[in-house]
């Protein structure tokens, strides 16, 4: 495959905020790429600025090997994390508005069968769900049949069912060829959905890799999780580290056996042991901080 987008040496400065620096990376076409980081890293400012929507302080982006113009315009589908629709009209009609916008155009039956669609085409779009909604605006997104599809955080607010029928719409249109460049919150749509992964922080890229990569160079161990009230009051005299999060407490092991040997030597009762992988959410608060973000 070869890169559809390359951004090299990328940068953004605002008066007194250096939101961008030196940022490169290159997406492989027919890929979902996702761009993550904690809020204030510069993910969204890098995305506007290959969008367009801002310049750059200096840095290059090429698509399809060439600098961006009229063709990237027209190439390209952008759902944004937040948009408003025109009220008082259909589903169908809005789609039959944004299509008369480009030159080129998905028919309508395409648009609709990709986004499933069906069912409410004829309700007035102040009536959609939260999940009916996002469906519209990535079919308003994908109405230009475009080679590369922007989602910023396309699922943010959607209940777990509608989360997860989203993501089967992105693999749906990654199995068409598209590229798709998501941004998002959520750790497990990351893991889910992306091929490669950029992690952002104060404007600058700390890791990079398939989510798989990114795991296993980061973490050799797994978390052994029990209820807090199942360990003794004094936690001092257990021969490893206790964290504790959400009434469970947590142990990390590079040997479960030896861990789950010397749990049952303090007595402790294993009916409620759970032993889970690490997890994207492990790494991205491994190397971004648990601090608050604003």
């Amino acid at each position: 495959m070869s890169p559809i987008l390359q951004v090299t040496d990328l940068v953004k400065h605002f008066k007194n905020v250096q939101a961008v620096n030196g940022v490169s990376f290159q997406v492989e076409a027919g890929t979902c790429f996702g761009l993550l980081g904690p809020n204030g890293a510069g993910k969204t400012t890098t995305i506007e600025i290959i969008e367009g929507i801002k310049s750059p302080t200096r840095g290059e982006i090429l698509y399809k090997g060439e600098p961006m113009s009229s063709r990237f315009k027209q190439e390209a589908g952008i759902m944004f994390q937040s948009t408003s629709l025109q009220e008082f009209i259909t589903v169908r009609e809005t789609l039959h508005l944004f299509r008369q916008l480009y030159p080129v155009s998905l028919s309508l039956d395409e648009v609709v069968e990709t986004c499933v669609l069906q069912e409410f085409l004829d309700r007035d779009t102040r009536q959609l769900s939260g999940g009916q909604r996002q469906r519209l605006l990535l079919a308003v997104a994908l109405i230009n049949d475009p080679a590369i599809l922007f989602l910023d955080e396309p699922t943010t607010g959607l209940d777990p069912q509608s989360r997860h029928n989203f993501w089967e719409l992105i693999n749906r249109i990654k199995a068409q060829g598209k590229t798709v460049i998501l941004t998002t919150h959520y750790m497990e749509e990351a893991y889910s959905l992306c091929d490669t992964i950029v992690i952002m922080d104060h404007g600058r890229i700390i890791a990079e890799g398939t989510p798989k990569q990114l795991l296993a160079a980061h973490f050799s161990d797994v978390v052994l999780q029990i209820p807090v009230e199942e360990l003794p009051a004094d936690t001092s005299v257990l021969p490893f580290a206790i964290t504790q999060h959400q009434g469970l407490a947590e142990i990390l092991s590079h040997d479960v056996n030896t861990t789950i040997e010397q749990l049952m030597q303090q007595g402790i009762n294993l009916r409620r042991l759970q032993i889970r992988n690490r997890t994207l959410d492990d790494l991205f608060l491994e190397i971004t901080g648990k601090e608050l973000r604003h």
